[in-house]
C-alpha cells in the first residue's frame, strides 16, 4: 500500500457538508443537525483538542453512547489527526483501565453518566492527561485545515471482544475505513435519500462503518437510538420513514415479536451481521415485512465487512455471501482467510499477535468455512467454539440451525461442557417463544431424527433469556461458565 497524502476519514464529512450543507445529517430525539452544523462542530472539537495541547497522532478514547456528540468527536479527532479509540460504554472501571493503558490514550471523551467509572479507571494512568466532556466542541476555534494523514496512518484502534483472553487493539487505517464505507453504497445503492436507523452501538465496527460512515458518506440521514428496544426501533422507523436498518439476529427476532402494532413499510434494505442469522428468522422477517434482508460477515480486524449476500446472485439460507469489492477470501486448511483493502495493518503494540494473525498477506479469521458451487461462503463454526465429543468434531452452529427450526424455540445456543467419558459433551441453552411450552425431554426426542447421535444435545437448559454482549451476540463463555 502506498502512502498517499491527504487520505483522511474526515473527508466523509467534508465532502457531504460541501455537497449538501443544509441536509439533515443526524437525528437524535428532538435534535437535528444538518451537515454544515455537524462539520463546524467537528472542526471546533478538533480546535479544542489543539488548544489543550493534544498532538496529532496521540490517541483519544471515546466513551459515548449513540448520541450526536459521538459523531462530532469522531470526525473532530480525524480533523485533528488523532486516532480514535471507541470503547464500550458498559465496560467496568477495571476493564476501562486496561484499554486506556494499552491504547496509551491521552484524552478520554466521556458522557456525563459514565464519568465516575472513567475517572476511577483513569486514576493512576500517567498517559491520560484529559477527561473531557463532548461539549468542548462548543469552546474550540474551528480547525480550517484537516491534519494531513497518509492512507497508512491509523484512524481507529478498535478493540476485539477479548473472549479468548485480553482484548487486542486492531489498527484500522484511513484507507481501510474509507474503502469499507464505500461497500454498502455499491451493494444496495445507498444515496442522499437514505434514512438509516442506527441502533447498533457506534463503538462497534458494524455500527461505525456500515450504519454511520457509509450513510454519512453518501449524504444520507442517520437516526440514532441510544439503546435498542424493539418497540422504540419500530416507532423511530415509522416516525422518520427509515429506509435502511442494520442489526444482529437478536434484534430481528425482537422486532418480529414486538412490533405488531407498527408499520415498517418504508424499509427498503435490512442487513444483518455480528452473529449467524437463523434461516427461519430471516425467512419470517422477509415474509412479514416485505423487505430484503442481506446477511454479511466481518470482524473488527477487517473494518469490518468481508462478505455479503447480494440481490442479484444466488442466496441460500445460512450463507454469508460473496467477497465484497476490494476483498479476497480463501479457505486455507478449512479456515476462512481474508486479504484486501479492509484488513488492519496490525494489532497495536502486539507484533507477535499480528504475525500469528496475518500470514503471507492473509488474515486468518479463526472461522471454519466452506464455499458452494456459486462461490458463496458459509461459516461452519468458530475454531474456538468447536466441540470435540469422543473424537468427533461437533459444530455448534449446525445444531443451532436445527434447534431454531423448532416452532417453540426463540433463541438457541450450543456449547461444549466437560464430560468424564467423552471429554466434551453437547449442551443446548434455549429460550421459548411467547405462549409456547417445551420440555427438555421433548426437545431431545425431537432432535432424534434430525441430528446424528454424536451431535445431539445431551443436556438442555431452558432460560428466560440468554446472556448477550453489547451488539446482541450470545456470550457463549458465560454459558460455559454457568
Amino acid at each position: 500500500m502506498t502512502s498517499t497524502q491527504n487520505q483522511n476519514l474526515a473527508s466523509i464529512l467534508t465532502n457531504s457538508a460541501a455537497a449538501t450543507p443544509t441536509k439533515t445529517a443526524v437525528i437524535a430525539g428532538d435534535t437535528e443537525l444538518d451537515y454544515a452544523t455537524l462539520d463546524t462542530l467537528s472542526r471546533m472539537f478538533a480546535g479544542a483538542l489543539r488548544d489543550l495541547g493534544v498532538q496529532p497522532g496521540e490517541h483519544v478514547a471515546l466513551v459515548l453512547p449513540n448520541v450526536p456528540q459521538f459523531t462530532v468527536a469522531y470526525f473532530g479527532c480525524h480533523y485533528a489527526g488523532n486516532p480514535v479509540v471507541p470503547l464500550n460504554v458498559m465496560l467496568t472501571a477495571e476493564e476501562l483501565a486496561y484499554h486506556l493503558t494499552d491504547s496509551e490514550a491521552v484524552a478520554v471523551v466521556v458522557w456525563d453518566s459514565f464519568r465516575p467509572v472513567v475517572e476511577a479507571a483513569a486514576a493512576g494512568i500517567p498517559t491520560v492527561r484529559h477527561i473531557l466532556s463532548p461539549d468542548i466542541a462548543r469552546t474550540g476555534r474551528p480547525l480550517a485545515e484537516t491534519h494531513p494523514t497518509t492512507e497508512d496512518d491509523t484512524a481507529v484502534v478498535l478493540y476485539t471482544s477479548g473472549t479468548t483472553g485480553r482484548a487486542k487493539g486492531a489498527e484500522l487505517t484511513h484507507a481501510n475505513l474509507l474503502a469499507n464505507a464505500a461497500v454498502p453504497q455499491k451493494l444496495v445503492g445507498l444515496g442522499c435519500d437514505t434514512v438509516a436507523l442506527v441502533a447498533l452501538p457506534l463503538f462497534h465496527a458494524f455500527g461505525m462503518t456500515v450504519m454511520h460512515n457509509a450513510v454519512l458518506a453518501v449524504g444520507g440521514t442517520i437516526v440514532l437510538q441510544p439503546r435498542f428496544t424493539p418497540g422504540g426501533a419500530a416507532e423511530l422507523i415509522e416516525r422518520h420513514r427509515v429506509t435502511f436498518f442494520g442489526g444482529v439476529p437478536t434484534m430481528y427476532l425482537a422486532l418480529l415479536h414486538d412490533s405488531a402494532d407498527h408499520n415498517l413499510e418504508t424499509l427498503t434494505w435490512c442487513v444483518s451481521g455480528g452473529a449467524p442469522m437463523p434461516a427461519t428468522v430471516m425467512a419470517e422477517f422477509e415474509a412479514r415485512f416485505g423487505v430484503t434482508l442481506l446477511e454479511g460477515y466481518g470482524l473488527s480486524e477487517t473494518s469490518p465487512v468481508v462478505s455479503f449476500t447480494v440481490p442479484d446472485r444466488p442466496r441460500t439460507p445460512g450463507s454469508i455471501g460473496y467477497p465484497v469489492p476490494g476483498v479476497d477470501m480463501a479457505l486455507i486448511d478449512g479456515e476462512i482467510c481474508v486479504r484486501g483493502d479492509n484488513v488492519m495493518k496490525g494489532y497495536w503494540r502486539n507484533p507477535a499477535a499480528t504475525a500469528e494473525a496475518i500470514v503471507d498477506g492473509w488474515f486468518h479469521t479463526g472461522d471454519i468455512g466452506e464455499v458452494d458451487e456459486h462461490g458463496a461462503y458459509r461459516i461452519v463454526d468458530r475454531k474456538k467454539d468447536l466441540i470435540i465429543r469422543g473424537g468427533y468434531n461437533v459444530y455448534p452452529r449446525e445444531i443451532e440451525e436445527v434447534l431454531h427450526r423448532h416452532p417453540a424455540i426463540a433463541q438457541a445456543a450450543v456449547v461444549g461442557v466437560p464430560d468424564a467419558r467423552y471429554g466434551e459433551d453437547v449442551k443446548a441453552v434455549i429460550t421459548l417463544r411467547p405462549d409456547t411450552t417445551l420440555t427438555a425431554a421433548e426437545l431431545l426426542a425431537w432432535c432424534g431424527d434430525k441430528l446424528a447421535a454424536y451431535k445431539r444435545p445431551r443436556q438442555v437448559e431452558i432460560r428466560d433469556s440468554l446472556p448477550l454482549g453489547p451488539t446482541g451476540k450470545v456470550l457463549k463463555q458465560a454459558l460455559k461458565a454457568a
